[in-house]
Formats: C-alpha cells, sequence, structure tokens
C-alpha cells in the first residue's frame, strides 16, 4: 500500500488533490439541486433540457480556448481563476432561487457563465497531474485522485439528496458556491516548475490548436474512445441525469435519487482501489469493455425500477466506470508530450460532450412522443452500440500504458 499513496509526499499533488475533492464535493450536489429548482419553478422537462444545455454548450464553445489557456499559462493559476467565476456565478443563482427571484432566463444566463469558467479549469486540472508526481507514479496519482473525487462525489450526491428534500434545492446551490471558493485557495498553494518556454515568440492559437489536433488524429485510440464516448455520455446525461430526477418526483423520492447516485459513485472508489490492486497488460481493453455497463441502469429504471436494485445496478456500473477513467488518464499523459496535454485534454473533452447539449435538449420531446420507457431503452442501445464501436478497434484493444519517450 505504501507504493499505492507514494504520491502523497508531494506537497503540489496534495494542494491538487484537496483542491479537485473539493470542487467535486459542491458539484456532485449542484446538478441536483439544479435539475429540482428547475422543476419547482417550470414542472416542464423540456426547461430542464434547455437549462442543462446552456452549460453543456458553452462549457463546448470555450474548451478548445481553455485548452490553448492552460498549455500557455500556469495551470494552477487558470484553476484558481476559474473556481472564483464558478463562485460568483453559483452564488448569484442560489440567492435567486433561495429569495424566489429566479427565472428560467436567469437559469440559462448563470448556466452559460459555470459552462464557460469551467471550459478553463477541465483541461487545466487534468493537464497538471504530470507536474506535481514523477512518470512512475502517475498511475497511483490518477487512482488517488479517482479515489478522492468520488469519495468527495458520494458525499455530495448523497447530502444533495438529504439537503434538497429538506431544506430546497437554493441551498445546495449555495453549497456548491462555497466549494468553488475554497477550492481556489487550495489551487493558489500549488507549487510546480514553470513551463520554459522553446520558442522566440508564441504561436498563434490557430497553430497551437493545429499542433493540438495532430497529437489526436496520430493515435487512433484516442479519436476512436472520444468519438465512442460521444454517444456513451449522451445516452447517459439524456436518460439518466435528465429523465432520472423526473422519475424520482413520480416513483422513489428525490433523497432516493440522491442516494442512487452516490452510490454508483461508490461503486467507482471501490473501482479506484481494485485499479490500485490489479495488475493488467492492457487496462484500455478493460475499461472499455466494463463502459457497456452503463446501459443496464437504464434498462432497470424502465423494467423495475426498485430503490435497491437501482443502487446495486449504480454501484456496479460505477466500479466498471473507474477501471476505464483511471485507464485513460493515465494513457494520455502517459503517451502525449506534457506541454501539448491540455489541448489533447480539451478536444477530448469536446468531442465527448459535443453531444450532451442535443441529448439533453433532445430528451423531452422524444420523451413527450414515445414515452420515458422507450427513450430510456434507447439511450441503453445507444450506449451498448457505442462500446462494441470502440472495441472494434485493434489500436484500443492492444494499448499498454507503457511510457513511450517524449518527442
Amino acid at each position: 500500500m505504501g507504493d499505492s499513496l507514494a504520491p502523497l509526499a508531494h506537497p503540489a499533488f496534495r494542494w491538487l488533490l484537496a483542491g479537485r475533492v473539493t470542487t467535486i464535493a459542491g458539484n456532485s450536489l449542484a446538478p441536483i439541486a439544479l435539475a429540482f429548482a428547475v422543476l419547482d419553478l417550470t414542472s416542464s422537462i423540456t426547461s430542464l433540457g434547455i437549462v442543462v444545455a446552456a452549460r453543456s454548450v458553452a462549457n463546448a464553445v470555450f474548451l478548445l480556448w481553455g485548452g490553448v489557456v492552460a498549455d500557455r499559462l500556469p495551470r494552477q493559476l487558470v484553476l484558481a481563476g476559474s473556481c472564483a467565476v464558478s463562485f460568483a456565478s453559483q452564488a448569484l443563482i442560489a440567492a435567486l432561487v433561495l429569495t424566489g427571484t429566479a427565472s428560467v432566463t436567469w437559469f440559462v444566463v448563470l448556466s452559460v457563465v459555470n459552462g464557460m469558467s469551467s471550459a478553463f479549469s477541465l483541461p487545466a486540472s487534468m493537464a497538471l497531474v504530470p507536474q506535481t508526481v514523477p512518470v512512475e507514479e502517475r498511475l497511483q496519482a490518477n487512482a488517488l485522485l479517482r479515489l478522492g473525487v468520488n469519495g468527495a462525489r458520494i458525499g455530495g450526491a448523497a447530502l444533495g439528496g438529504l439537503l434538497i428534500a429538506f431544506t430546497g434545492p437554493g441551498w445546495g446551490l449555495a453549497v456548491d458556491a462555497l466549494s468553488f471558493g475554497l477550492a481556489g485557495v487550495f489551487f493558489a498553494f500549488v507549487r510546480v516548475p514553470a513551463a520554459r518556454l522553446t520558442a522566440e515568440r508564441k504561436p498563434s492559437v490557430l497553430s497551437e490548436l493545429k499542433i493540438g489536433w495532430s497529437e489526436v488524429v496520430s493515435r487512433q485510440w484516442v479519436w476512436v474512445i472520444v468519438v465512442g464516448f460521444m454517444f456513451v455520455n449522451a445516452a447517459f446525461v439524456g436518460g439518466v441525469m435528465v429523465l432520472g430526477p423526473a422519475l424520482a418526483d413520480t416513483t422513489f423520492g428525490r433523497e432516493t435519487w440522491g442516494l442512487i447516485l452516490a452510490a454508483q459513485t461508490a461503486g467507482m472508489v471501490v473501482g479506484a482501489f481494485v485499479v490500485l490492486r490489479l495488475k493488467v497488460r492492457r487496462p484500455m481493453l478493460l475499461g472499455v469493455a466494463l463502459v457497456a455497463g452503463f446501459a443496464v441502469l437504464p434498462v432497470v429504471m424502465v423494467a423495475h425500477p426498485a430503490p435497491w436494485l437501482l443502487l446495486v445496478t449504480a454501484f456496479v456500473s460505477g466500479v466498471g466506470l473507474e477501471q476505464f477513467a483511471v485507464a485513460w488518464e493515465t494513457a494520455l499523459q502517459q503517451h502525449v508530450p506534457a506541454d501539448r496535454l491540455a489541448r489533447v485534454y480539451s478536444y477530448d473533452m469536446l468531442g465527448s460532450f459535443v453531444a450532451i447539449p442535443l441529448a439533453q435538449l433532445a430528451v423531452g420531446p422524444v420523451t413527450h412522443a414515445f414515452g420515458t420507457s422507450a427513450a430510456l431503452l434507447g439511450c441503453a442501445a445507444l450506449c451498448l452500440l457505442a462500446t462494441a464501436g470502440m472495441l472494434a478497434s485493434p489500436s484500443v484493444r492492444t494499448l499498454t500504458n507503457d511510457p513511450v519517450p517524449v518527442r
């Protein structure tokens, strides 16, 4: 176990871990709070889809720029600045909900602001990891980060369900705002060596984006998985994160929905322990195959939405997802040059997230046209087809996480 905890000996990694855990704890309850705040105001799945889609669109629009900024500027300062913007936007929407003055327009505008700030923090936080630990400790560092982040998700989702059930969604949004403020302080304490410029002047943003794109397309396993997760994420967000709260309101209750999301994250925590112990030559093959478990949850929501079965299903899918998540993050850090890593992460996130707003906007009309059961089963089928597509690529099935020389 000593080797597994080796990254904690590095102060920069500890501050990064603290910041990531704090933001995730708040953000894990924010979607629950936001969903029920919109439903309380409008009682409309379509309105909820519009609000969450606004955040996703803003996130997608600014992701590539966020990747360039994270490769140009100190990544810890990018994270601190992003937290400051997110703190302000979430604090304002919390105040509006608590005072009863919120509207769909306000929800959309502030969701756009939050999505924009997230577009800068996501590539920076992922690309900062290899700067905080030696190369031989990256897998352990990623597993520990996932362990801490998923532990925070458990507490956040469970707290969110209870807090919202007993006090209302406004307080959940207020807690999310506070988490951003505290995380910004933690990120400011991360100390890593400054990147050295190898050119007399910085290239243009377009040139840097072209370099990042070349890193993506030169590795078939990267773009195949990014395309696959475009469909997996769309199916999960549309089928579970939008329809889930609506189903909870008519069946098992809001607090139970928070526990179901927490159970999935608990499975991810267990999955992180499995990664630390399990030695697999081809972790990407195993991880991608287990992504198919995501399809089971929407099927259970249709066939037998008993709380205990939903809890078990969510837990098992979380264990499988974690095998993929750690394998993916470690593979990118091992195979992509460090000075281009944030741009590759931004292309990854853009491709993986680009269909999410479409799913969020479409799920309401599709549900009204064909029914909730048909929509959920369609999402399950889409997830299975995407998983099969990723496994069809030999580059995915044969990939190992052995370090390669940096060009």
